[in-house]
């Protein structure tokens, strides 16, 4: 998963940085597989709705993202 510094910057505004550094280190140890990635922010989104806060912008986005990636990878591309 490549995320930009951009994203980094705007995920640490909205997140936090404990839960930013959270969320990148498990992506990382993802091994660049875009199921797991979208698995941990479809979890994170799921954190963030159950505790009442509002979604990070960036998160949907991140979500959005990495869903065309999981269906381009389905796809061979």
């Amino acid at each position: 998963m490549k995320t930009t510094a951009g994203d980094l910057k705007n995920m640490s505004q909205q997140m936090g940085s404990g839960e930013l550094a959270e969320l990148v280190h498990q992506m990382e140890q993802s091994e660049d597989d875009p199921r797991q990635c979208y698995a941990l922010v479809k979890e994170r989104i799921t954190e963030f709705r159950d505790s009442g806060r509002d979604i990070p912008d960036v998160l949907t986005k991140l979500e959005r993202r990495l869903m065309t990636e999981c269906m381009l990878a389905s796809q061979g591309r």
